[in-house]
């Protein structure tokens, strides 16, 4: 079962419980939470009864949607492939067979197994279609065409391009603000961490295996987390350096504690989706706080609010997940291409923010000056 789909039920079981029950000891029954419930709680109910079936409806869809490595025809095709052309290990091609295997996606560690996989994946899909059921998922993933050993190519150019665009306006804002503008050190380390970030997206969708998975998540939540460790320190960064240090010290230990709790065991999606969620929601929420608090004072704070808001609205298209347009452009691939030249505008508000902080250092420090004077 995808990740989605087991949070969904997660969820949904947690608003049940919430809002008909209370819970009590260890063998007790789940009673009703109010016998003469009033109207607007009635309708209260409803509304969650309604949303309910709304999400159940999807969740299920997304188990089913799965269902392509548990078809039996996929676990036959796969049976046969493998025993037909591949050495006992699974790893190489038989060696009268060794012409099939590409060089490139040999180079790629596409093993004979993986290969009859991509071949099975198509022929369970195009079986599927010919029984006008809908396009199926297998491992939680889309049907993807390769192109040159890379399992989803279009996210792997969008990382690529993300990647690229932070880059160049890394470049800058090394160019445009001074080295000691107040928050010159907090967004340079945010840049860093991004493009790391993007890195190992573009790994990940090249060839998925678990270490790769595991690293384009975690780094993925390390940009989440930069986000939200660079929202406080701009609301103390008039702090003193003691209290800057021990909350990015505690930002840096519950990353180390996040990392390692992913690293042991089966990787937890349903864990690793909340944090995420919680991290982001308060972070988005926070900038737009400050947004608003510095709408006078700062003119230039609507770049940071409208990219939050297209940001933010953009993770709409992870929700709405469809099979890929083209076997190739699916609703990840197209949020990654969406998230490139925000960039861009969110780097404007960095260099224009540091800009405006640092001419009011320097005022303060020439008001200090004429007072000893």
């Amino acid at each position: 079962m995808c990740s989605r789909a087991r949070f969904g039920l997660r969820l949904a079981s947690v608003c049940i419980s919430v809002e008909g029950c209370r819970f009590f000891a260890k063998g007790s029954s789940c009673l009703p939470a109010s016998p003469s419930p009033t109207r607007p709680a009635m309708i209260r109910y409803r509304v969650v009864a309604l949303v309910l079936i709304v999400l159940l409806i999807y969740f299920f869809r997304l188990i089913f949607a799965s269902g392509g490595d548990r078809s039996q025809f996929y676990q036959n095709c796969l049976k046969f492939c493998t025993l037909d052309n591949c050495t006992q290990s699974g790893v190489s091609y038989k060696k009268e067979l060794q012409w099939k295997h590409d060089p490139i996606n040999k180079l790629l560690l596409w093993t004979c197994y993986d290969e009859c996989g991509y071949d099975c994946m198509w022929r369970t899909t195009a079986a599927f279609h010919n029984r006008n059921w809908t396009t199926p998922q297998f491992y939680g993933k889309w049907p993807f065409v390769r192109f040159l050993g890379m399992q989803e190519p279009a996210s792997v150019l969008f990382s690529v391009a993300n990647f690229a665009t932070h880059y160049k306006m890394l470049q800058r804002f090394r160019r445009e603000v001074r080295t000691d503008s107040p928050m010159y050190g907090t967004w340079r380390a945010f840049s860093y961490i991004c493009l790391n970030a993007w890195i190992w997206s573009a790994f990940f969708h090249t060839r998925d295996f678990p270490v790769t998975e595991l690293l384009d998540y975690t780094f993925a939540y390390s940009m989440v987390l930069a986000s939200f460790h660079c929202m406080v320190m701009r609301m103390i960064h008039r702090s003193s350096i003691v209290v800057r240090g021990a909350f990015s010290c505690l930002c840096v230990l519950f990353f180390i504690n996040h990392f390692s709790y992913l690293s042991v065991g089966r990787f937890d999606y349903s864990y690793n989706m909340k944090a995420n969620i919680v991290t982001g929601m308060s972070g988005a929420l926070g900038w737009i706080l400050w947004c608003f608090l510095q709408r006078k004072k700062r003119r230039y704070v609507w770049k940071c609010f409208t990219f939050i808001v297209l940001a933010t609205s953009s993770l709409l298209l992870e929700i709405n997940d469809f099979p890929p347009i083209l076997w190739t452009f699916d609703a990840h691939s197209i949020w990654h291409l969406v998230t490139a030249p925000l960039t861009i505008l969110f780097y404007s508000f960095i260099i224009e923010d540091c800009k405006t902080l640092r001419k009011e250092l320097v005022g303060v420090e020439d008001e200090e000056s004429r007072k000893l004077l």
